[in-house]
């Protein structure tokens, strides 16, 4: 039985960055994965995800954010490669509303800079937005977008070319302790290690049910549409963007090849009893209430889908992440229940939860996403 220093299961966004960082610390590090880096069964893919600094959802997020800027920086710089590109992002919605108050909640505690827009202003700026009159936003000038499949694949590549070992096609079945270390059980073999570190997404439910959380999957639809015009092209200026309205809460990224314009529902989604058999197929609801959108909101995109995918969010019962060492496994660490807003943080995740196994604790301020926050009230 081959020994590891660590070994990760779960090689997607985060999975691929705490490989990365075991390795450049030195470590024998295993990454196991029944799909390839970059793949698309999962929740770490559709082209592009949305990187932002005024963070509406808390600002206790945003120095997570600050050091994972740099990190994704510094892999631009190992790999040669443009994985970010600054936009801006626009978060629209009631002025009184979360989305708004959010974001600017999060500027004015760490010193943000953000442009509060009204309704007639933003529909001057960006002319292809409508947005009623009631609504106000936030635009975070610093925010853009992360290529999601070759950030994923460079991470990997990186975490191999320290010394890493990526296994893919091999499906993990079990872990369990052995004595200070951990036996990993696949359905090819077994591996032992001093420390795992559990980053399996959709599927992290399998790997802790002794903690019991209620982690919910949830299926999500991308979807790309064609334009009429440069109103919406990402060298015309236009922002990935968020609209928070009574039907829902939608976001979408400016044109930046054939396909058009990305737009996707962040609110909702069908559960998934089981991701190996998510349905990937258009679902007609999903479409009417993104074509209805569009028509309401975004006239100069036309009802041409050019593009389709479903990957999944894991719902924690708070929707902020849960990143902790195990309970009773001081061993193990882990990253679940991200919620649908967890890609722009794999780097420095990834770099926590390489601090938690190798050192015991961490510098990066996570405290909030402890899995003890679950412990003295229903998580349900």
């Amino acid at each position: 039985m081959e020994h590891y220093d660590c070994i990760v299961i779960g090689t997607g966004g985060v999975g691929s960055a705490a490989l990365y960082q075991l390795a450049k610390r030195g470590g024998r590090a295993l990454g196991l994965d029944r799909f390839p880096p970059g793949h698309d069964r999962g929740s770490s893919h559709g082209d592009t995800r949305v990187i932002r600094l005024a963070y509406l959802e808390h600002p206790d997020y945003v120095p997570l954010l600050r050091r994972a800027f740099v990190l994704w920086d510094e892999l631009e710089q190992k790999t040669g490669q443009q994985l970010y590109r600054e936009t801006g992002f626009l978060q629209i919605g009631p002025t009184d509303g979360p989305t708004v108050q959010g974001a600017l909640t999060s500027a004015q505690q760490h010193g943000l800079t953000v442009e509060p827009l009204s309704a007639s202003e933003i529909e001057q700026r960006f002319s292809g937005f409508r947005v009623p009159e009631s609504m106000s936003a936030v635009l975070d000038p610093r925010a853009g977008y992360l290529r999601v499949e070759p950030c994923v694949v460079a991470h990997a590549k990186e975490a191999v070319k320290l010394g890493a070992e990526v296994r893919i096609g091999e499906t993990v079945l079990s872990w369990q302790t052995n004595g200070s270390g951990v036996i990993v059980a696949t359905d090819q073999g077994r591996y032992a290690a001093q420390h795992i570190i559990l980053t399996a997404g959709a599927w992290a439910a399998d790997f802790l049910k002794a903690m019991s959380i209620p982690l919910k999957v949830r299926r999500k639809a991308l979807f790309w549409y064609d334009v009429n015009n440069q109103d919406y092209a990402v060298d015309s200026g236009c922002p990935t963007f968020f609209y928070e309205l009574p039907e829902g809460d939608f976001y979408g990224f400016p044109q930046i090849d054939q396909f058009g314009l990305k737009i996707a529902e962040h609110s909702g989604g069908q559960p998934v009893s089981d991701p190996l058999n998510l349905e990937l197929a258009i679902d007609a609801d999903d479409q009417n209430r993104i074509e209805r959108f569009l028509h309401d909101y975004m006239p100069g995109v036309t009802s041409r889908c050019l593009k389709h995918v479903a990957c999944m969010y894991t719902m924690s019962p708070d929707e902020h992440f849960i990143v902790d060492r195990h309970p009773e496994h001081p061993q193990v660490a882990f990253a679940a229940g991200l919620s649908g807003h967890g890609f722009k943080f794999a780097g420095v995740l990834g770099e926590a939860l390489t601090d938690l196994v190798l050192d015991g604790r961490t510098s990066i301020p996570i405290d909030f996403l402890s899995y003890k926050r679950f412990l003295h009230h229903d998580a349900a």
